[in-house]
């Protein structure tokens, strides 16, 4: 994704530089040698200009703002590594997903961890912004109409960001909500998991029967729940719960859920699967998912003790950690999940 957005900055004629981590080599050689990303199997535009991490401090020279795209994993690897080239007045915006939890059940956005790397006289002096939003970077690299939001705790910034990305198919709108925006859609990469089981479980009892039966039912029921869920979650965190049901959350999760990491772990522990085997199956990706997943298991347990929430709120997201932190074999108790909304 971090490439993805050099097409609606440069068909708004402006230059990107384009710069590799240091575990990004191979993908910058192709990009320097054939102008070709390997992974977007995509010619990136004529005004990228590819850099290797070796040569940040040229690649960020006179830069107007940053893009950071590295995964959860990398968020203070980040912040520590532009810690030398941050200003006051600089600008970022994240596209990573994902959350810490603290040992008191509140839960972290990433902006705010990058944040913490960065020198104590420039850190609340630098802007932050993020994207959130149904957006697939395939998608989005081939100029297919997508729509976003931009969030920032200074709304200024947010806007002045959008001038610069908005085009007649990446649509943004602005929030100055950011920590709403952060929660949901990294919130929703968990629950995109929890969707994909159903087709696990459809490939386990044998596929698609001779009618044409799937497994809809199951995968819709279990949208709607996560949809739910985000919305107990976000009220607890002191969050705006309409983000659940909005672009970041049940937008973004159903793009999520159509394929891509997320979905495919579900799916392979859907089919029996233990999330370690899962996870071996799928080595060298970076699953965000179960990320969020195990912080959550780490949030839960003082979230119900302190009264934040009740575990019968949460049925889904405790199924989800039960499979991903504690690795219990599938123990899917529908008559469990809608008692909160629904009267007998």
């Amino acid at each position: 994704m971090g490439t993805a957005v050099s097409w609606p900055l440069t068909d708004n004629g402006y230059a990107v530089n384009l710069i590799g981590t240091h575990l990004d080599d191979a993908i910058i050689d192709s990009c320097k040698k054939d102008r070709f990303h390997p992974r977007l199997k995509r010619t990136i535009p004529n005004a990228v200009t590819p850099y290797h991490y070796n040569e940040l401090g040229q690649g960020l020279q006179d830069a107007a703002f940053i893009v950071s795209g590295v995964n959860s994993n990398g968020v203070r690897w980040i912040g520590s590594a532009l810690a030398p080239f941050v200003h006051k007045g600089a600008r970022i915006i994240a596209v990573t997903k994902g959350l810490e939890a603290k040992a008191d059940g509140m839960l972290v956005i990433l902006p705010d961890v990058m944040r913490a790397q960065f020198p104590e006289q420039v850190r609340d002096a630098v802007s932050l912004a993020a994207i959130g939003g149904p957006c697939i970077a395939g998608e989005l690299a081939g100029q297919r109409q997508s729509c976003v939001y931009f969030g920032s705790r200074e709304l200024s910034t947010a806007k002045e960001l959008r001038e610069y990305f908005r085009t007649d198919y990446y649509h943004v709108w602005t929030t100055n909500d950011m920590r709403s925006l952060e929660i949901a859609v990294a919130l929703k990469n968990a629950y995109a998991l929890g969707v994909g089981i159903a087709a696990g479980m459809l490939q386990a009892a044998g596929g698609v029967d001779a009618s044409g039966a799937y497994m809809h039912n199951l995968a819709a029921a279990l949208f709607a729940r996560g949809c739910r869920e985000m919305h107990t979650l976000l009220l607890s965190q002191d969050a705006d719960p309409e983000f659940a049901y909005s672009l970041p959350g049940a937008g973004d999760m159903y793009v999520t859920a159509t394929g891509g990491r997320s979905v495919t772990l579900g799916r392979l522990i859907g089919t029996g699967m233990s999330y370690e085997r899962a996870l071996a199956e799928m080595t060298g990706e970076t699953l965000e998912a179960a990320m969020v997943i195990q912080q959550m298991g780490k949030a839960l347990p003082a979230m119900v003790s302190k009264g934040i929430v009740q575990k019968k709120d949460l049925p889904f997201m405790h199924f989800l950690v039960d499979l991903v932190v504690h690795q219990k074999p599938i123990d899917l108790r529908l008559d469990d999940f809608f008692q909160d909304v629904i009267s007998e």
